[in-house]
This record gives C-alpha cells, sequence and structure tokens, in this order.
C-alpha cells in the first residue's frame, strides 16, 4: 500500500505501491535513459555489416572472410548475456548497464584502429560481451519500475530504441563512409557510449525491487519511490519488501526450481525459433529477392518493410500483450507462419510479397520485443536478469544458426516456395511453445506451478 503524507506507516510493499501508481515523468525518463542505452547497442551491434564492403575492399579481403567476424560478435552477444544476467542479479542492474555501455564503446571504438581480420574477430568477440549484457539489463530495469499493467508496454517501447539504433547505423554509415572512411563509423560509435556511460552514472537508478531485497537500503527506496509518486511521503522507521524470496546461491539454477524448469525451457524454445528466424529473413530476404529478379535498390526497399512492420509491431502489440500475455503471443507467431510461407509463394508481385514481409516483420520482430518484456515479467527479482539474460543467450544460439540454415538449403538449390515453408515452421515452433505457456499460466494456482505467480504467466 502507498504510503501518504503525514502517515507513519511501517511496511511497504514495493511491487504493489509501483502496480498503483499511474506510468509518470519518473518512469518515461528511465524508459528513455534505457532506449538511449538500447540505441547505441543497436548501432554498434549492426555497424560491422555497414562496413564491411568497404573494409573488405581496403584489405583486399573476400567478403566470405569476414564471416567469422560477424560470427564472433553473435558469439560474444551469447556469452555476454549469459555472464553478465547473473552477475547482475547479485550486484545490480545499474553497474552491469553502466559496465556493459563502457565495454561495448571501448570495444567499438577499437575497431577503429584494427589492420587485420584476426585483430577485428577478437575486437568484435570482446565488443559482443557488453553488447549482450546491456540488453537483459535494461529489460530488467524497465520491467521493475513499471506497473504490471503496463509492464509489456513500456518493456517493448523501450526496445524500439535497438531498432532505431540498427536504422541509424545504416544512415551515418551512408554519410560518413564516402567523406572519412570505414572506420570513422566505429569512431562515432564507440565515441558515444563512453559519452553516455557518466551520465548514467548520475542519472540512472537502481532497480528498487532489487534494493528492497537487499533489506539494507530502505534511505534509497523512500528516495525512489517518492520520484514515482511525488505525494508519497515515509517516515524513517517504514520499512519496504517485496512479496517474493530473496534466492540463495547460483542465480541460473533458480531457472528451474518452484515450478519453473517447463515454462522455461518452453521460453527457450520460443526464443531460439524466433531469433532463428528474425536472423534468417534478416540475412537473406535482399538476396532471395534479387534473385526473384528485383533490383538492388528494389530489394532493399521492400526488405526494408520487414524492420518497419516490426517497429509498427511492437508498438502496436504492446497494450494486447499486457492483457493476453502469452496466448496472444501464440496468436502473433502463428500468423506469422502465414505471412512467412507467403513470401515464396507471392514472388510475382512485388505489392503481396512487399505486405507479406511487413506482416512477417509486423509478428516476428514485434513478437520477440514481446517475448523480451514476458520473459522479464516471469522471472522473481533474484533471477530476473538471469532469466532475461538465458533466454537471450539461448536466443542467440538461434540467430547463428538461422542464417547458416539459409544458406546451406540455398546451397542445395532448394526454391523460394520451399525455403519460405521451410523457415515458417520456426515460426511454427514458436506458436506452439507460446501456445503452452499460455496454458501453464492457467494451472498458476496449481500442480507444479503453485510457487509461480500467476500474473508472471497470464
Amino acid at each position: 500500500m502507498p504510503a501518504t503524507p503525514g502517515k507513519d506507516t511501517s511496511s511497504v510493499d514495493v511491487a504493489s505501491f509501483i502496480d498503483a501508481q499511474p506510468v509518470g515523468a519518473f518512469q518515461i525518463k528511465l524508459l528513455l535513459t534505457c532506449a538511449t542505452v538500447l540505441l547505441l547497442d543497436g548501432f554498434d551491434t549492426t555497424a560491422i555489416s555497414y562496413v564491411a564492403p568497404p573494409l573488405a575492399k581496403e584489405w583486399n579481403i573476400g567478403k566470405a572472410a569476414l564471416g567469422p567476424v560477424f560470427s564472433a560478435g553473435l558469439f560474444g552477444l551469447m556469452i555476454g548475456a549469459l555472464l553478465l544476467g547473473p552477475l547482475a542479479d547479485r550486484i545490480g542492474r545499474k553497474k552491469i548497464i553502466i559496465f556493459s555501455t563502457l565495454a561495448f564503446g571501448v570495444g567499438t571504438l577499437a575497431t577503429a584502429f584494427v589492420n587485420d581480420v584476426n585483430a577485428l574477430l577478437v575486437v568484435r568477440l570482446l565488443t559482443g560481451l557488453g553488447l549482450g549484457g546491456a540488453m537483459p539489463n535494461t529489460v530488467a530495469l524497465t520491467s521493475e519500475f513499471s506497473p504490471h499493467r503496463r509492464r509489456a508496454t513500456m518493456v517493448m517501447v523501450m526496445f524500439v530504441g535497438f531498432s532505431i539504433g540498427a536504422a541509424l547505423g545504416g544512415l551515418l554509415a551512408a554519410g560518413l563512409i564516402p567523406q572519412f572512411g570505414w572506420r570513422s563509423v566505429f569512431v562515432v560509435g564507440g565515441a558515444a557510449p563512453l559519452v553516455l556511460a557518466p551520465v548514467l552514472g548520475l542519472r540512472l537508478p537502481e532497480s528498487v525491487r532489487f534494493l528492497a531485497l537487499t533489506g539494507r537500503a530502505d534511505a534509497r527506496v523512500a528516495q525512489l519511490l517518492s520520484r514515482v509518486n511525488t505525494t508519497a511521503t515515509f517516515t524513517p522507521a517504514t520499512r519496504f519488501v517485496v512479496d517474493e524470496p530473496a534466492l540463495r546461491g547460483i542465480p541460473v539454477l533458480h531457472l528451474f526450481r518452484d515450478g519453473r524448469t517447463l515454462p522455461t525451457l518452453l521460453l527457450w524454445v520460443v526464443f531460439f525459433m524466433s531469433l532463428l528466424e528474425l536472423y534468417f529473413l534478416a540475412n537473406w530476404l535482399p538476396t532471395v529477392l534479387s534473385d526473384l529478379g528485383a533490383s538492388i535498390s528494389a530489394a532493399a526497399v521492400i526488405g526494408a518493410m520487414f524492420q518497419v512492420g516490426g517497429v509498427v509491431g511492437t508498438f502496436v502489440l504492446g497494450a494486447v500483450i499486457d492483457r493476453f500475455s502469452f496466448r496472444a503471443l501464440a496468436l502473433v507467431y502463428f500468423i506469422a507462419v502465414f505471412a512467412v510461407g507467403a513470401i515464396g509463394q507471392l514472388g510475382h508481385s512485388a505489392v503481396l510479397v512487399t505486405i507479406a514481409i511487413f506482416v512477417a516483420g509486423f509478428c516476428l520482430v514485434g513478437g520477440q520485443i514481446a517475448a523480451n518484456a514476458l520473459a522479464a515479467g516471469f522471472y522473481p527479482t533474484s533471477a530476473r536478469a538471469t532469466g532475461v539474460g538465458w533466454a537471450l543467450g539461448v536466443g542467440r544460439v538461434g540467430s547463428i544458426v538461422g542464417p547458416s540454415v539459409g544458406g546451406i538449403l540455398l546451397s542445395l538449390k532448394w526454391g523460394v516456395g520451399e525455403l519460405f515453408m521451410t523457415a515458417a515452421a520456426a515460426a511454427l515452433c514458436a506458436a506452439l511453445a507460446a501456445f503452452l505457456l499460455g496454458r501453464l499460466a492457467g494451472l498458476g494456482g496449481s500442480g507444479k506451478l503453485a510457487n509461480v505467480k500467476s500474473a508472471s504467466l497470464g
């Protein structure tokens, strides 16, 4: 219950207090701050793909030689998510977000000074560690300051920062490379996080739920909650609690305790299949469209509708996901099955294939961002960054597998129709896993899920 001016409240439940508040200026500023981190994350993640052609020309190497560099970056993202998520559950979100921002800033800046593929591979691997650590912790932090009824919307809107950063990477690369060379892209991409890091140190709050669970930071919790609701006051005697246990030991193990084993595995299936599908389409759509007869510029424009659809889907789906949770996510992925399959059947019509690509982006990009929000809501505070980080880490395996599968199928001379019908199977697997998670939500009050809050799943 929220404390009120002049009222001596002995105990305040932090989650209930936040859930009772409207989304205010404090939460919006936090959302924008975390979105800025992800904007730079998105820029630095995709920058290497935009500079690949001039880099390969300067070094006189084949473009295929950069394949391991791309994979190293994705591998670093996976390791960063797996390692820094659990660490944040031990020492706090803020420290890891700042560390990750510094790490990918230094790594990106260092990329501007390498002179051979081997050095580039190592630097991109280390840069990926920072990039992978930023994402699950910004998701967790935004989630923990958001009222339950708006949590998915807040996280999804925040995540748009990543898509904007990825798009800015292309725009800036197009402007910088002709004037200053490919290295200038990494100078800009590395300097910006280094400037942002001290700002984060001054302005970014620590997770109020994390602080409350420590039981040693009541004054800091009171200060933060007073910023959430500026009319609330608390006495020095007020104690702040979170209605969940402070989990001890190795955070990863708690993903498989208290009825969370099956939901965790199903969530991993969603992330693996979703990111496999997403990266398959993002990497191969321009090539396939070109093979179907589209010009290079037309293929780029039509392929871009995938990301446009994703941004639209992110904004549209937030309120739906907040209300219907995994049941809505299952429906979104099920629609994606038909959209992806249709891409391979509609190559004769630029208009129809553009619509199919837009719908696929709406469902797959929007669905993946919704899955991030739902994962954050599912796990308790002591394992939240771990849960999101490991789901993203498993998903990153899918992001590596997806483009490889596409390359293998194309090398086997598969037709476009067969290629996209096979790709649609990944979306179907994600839909079925999300559907089962929705079914488990209905069992939240009994059986193995008795210790899992039903609100987290359903």
